[in-house]
């Protein structure tokens, strides 16, 4: 008989069943303790399947799942959004009766960032001895969501990958983005007129309202920078009959933009291609430039090119378009670039390369860099019901999108949903829409209020 084939002695197995006891009496200790300071309202469910409250009458329809010890273990010495994002990537941690953002809402986000100056350390440490004894039960972790040597990587301007960075986010497939977009296609922050709006609503809304900012008229001219699935590029079209060249890096986005623009007869109209917009040699300006949400993408050692080639490619007098997602400004101004534990993990889980500006600097970079400033608009809580409404609808789809992209994906997916749209709420993220013309001399030509725009 190999010593692989004898049976362990009774010893052993009773050592283990005392471990076992012992981890489940210090994680019992450990979530009471939590609760006492987090006074969430939902609940905590261990490997055992026993149910622990997470703060005072917490409810248990909605529970954060642990499937098995080590998860702990991790959680306790790296607590940290990072670990977190790989046990939920690796199936170690879970959300169950509800959705993560579902789940946030049951606790106050402020507690949850003081929590670990407010609990007992040394409890803690001694709580956890149990699970640092005997064999690891380590997770799947890294190895169960792979990112392909993206993650984390700090890119200078000559070294990014682009074209990688937005394949990995895009092109997982157009059927997956339609298990929560509208049929236009918008990834971007919709605009609604109240909270009844559908999302469907919002999203024309904003369409309509990019190109009446941008005040496009029939026979202009309007490059669209990141043109996604054509969504912008055929309403600009459509209604207000301009001529629209649109470029992306997604290859995914870009058949699907094809083909949206041969079925509504607009080839004669709008021109799609793989292009990077910084290798646009065109040999006339154009009337009007929109950017709507790509710029996070481009990275901060890319903002002045980035603002130098929108005044390269528009005519004096015309009009840029900017819609982007910025962080709130830091105290010190010296750190143009710090870095977050939500932006570490959303930077290597969801958009490897992302990097977001601040909405001082972007107005600083267009006034200095030949643009003038006419409008900036913060549409904060719209992009809070944006993504809490495709956090909804991709959980309801959830079992599409699970066959579609994977267990592993559609988890983060819906955590990153759930953090954007607490974000939002709590201010700690906004995303503004700001018009810019090509300075040039003498009057701006817009009208003196800005009534027009919302008619």
């Amino acid at each position: 008989m190999s010593r692989a084939e004898r049976p362990k002695p009774i010893s052993r197995i009773m050592d283990s069943f005392r471990l076992e006891d012992r981890r489940i009496e210090a994680a019992r200790r450990i979530a009471t303790h939590i609760g006492q300071h987090l006074k969430a309202d939902l609940s905590l469910q261990l490997w055992t399947g026993e149910v622990l409250p997470l703060g005072p009458g917490a409810r248990d329809d909605i529970r954060i799942v642990l499937t098995h010890p080590g998860a702990v273990r991790r959680l306790i010495l790296r607590p940290s959004l990072m670990t977190l994002f790989e046990l939920f990537g690796a199936g170690d941690v879970l959300i169950e009766g509800g959705s993560p953002l579902e789940a946030a809402q049951r606790w106050d986000h402020g507690r949850a960032v003081h929590l670990p100056s407010r609990v007992d350390k040394g409890l803690i440490a001694r709580e956890l001895i149990p699970f640092l004894t005997g064999a690891k039960a380590g997770s799947a972790g890294d190895a169960a969501y792979d990112v392909e040597g993206m993650a984390g990587q700090r890119q200078d301007k000559a070294a990014r990958r682009d074209k990688d960075f937005i394949s990995f986010h895009y092109d997982v497939g157009n059927d997956f983005y339609r298990l929560f977009l509208d049929p236009e296609m918008v990834y971007s922050s919709a605009c609604f007129a109240d909270d009844e709006t559908s999302l469907e609503e919002a999203q024309t809304r904003k369409l309509d309202l990019i190109c009446r900012k941008l005040r496009l008229k029939p026979g202009q001219k309007l490059l669209d920078v990141g043109c996604g699935w054509g969504g912008l590029s055929c309403w600009a079209a459509r209604n207000y009959g301009v001529t629209v060249h649109g470029v992306t890096l997604s290859e995914e986005q870009l058949a699907f933009g094809l083909a949206k623009v041969e079925r509504l007869g607009l080839s004669d109209q709008v021109t799609l291609e793989l292009r990077d917009y910084r290798d646009l040699d065109m040999s006339e300006h154009f009337d009007a430039i929109s950017q709507v949400e790509m710029f996070e993408h481009v990275g901060f050692a890319n903002h002045e090119r980035h603002f130098l080639e929108m005044k390269r490619l528009l005519k004096p007098g015309g009009l840029y378009f900017h819609q982007a997602s910025v962080r709130r400004g830091g105290k010190d101004s010296r750190n143009v670039a710090p870095q977050t534990h939500a932006t570490r993990a959303i930077s290597r889980f969801i958009f490897p390369g992302g990097e977001l500006d601040t909405i001082g600097m972007t107005v600083t970079n267009l006034g200095r860099l030949g643009f003038e400033v006419l409008d900036v608009e913060n549409l904060r809580e719209h992009f809070q019901h944006t993504t809490a409404e495709w956090s909804r609808r991709l959980m309801a789809r959830r079992e599409e999108a699970e066959a579609l992209v994977g267990e592993a994906r559609t988890r983060l997916w819906l955590i990153f949903f759930a953090m954007c749209a607490q974000g939002f709420e709590r201010g700690s993220i906004l995303v503004y829409q700001t018009v810019a013309q090509r300075r040039r001399a003498g009057p701006s030509g817009l009208p003196l209020d800005r009534a027009s725009l919302y008619t």
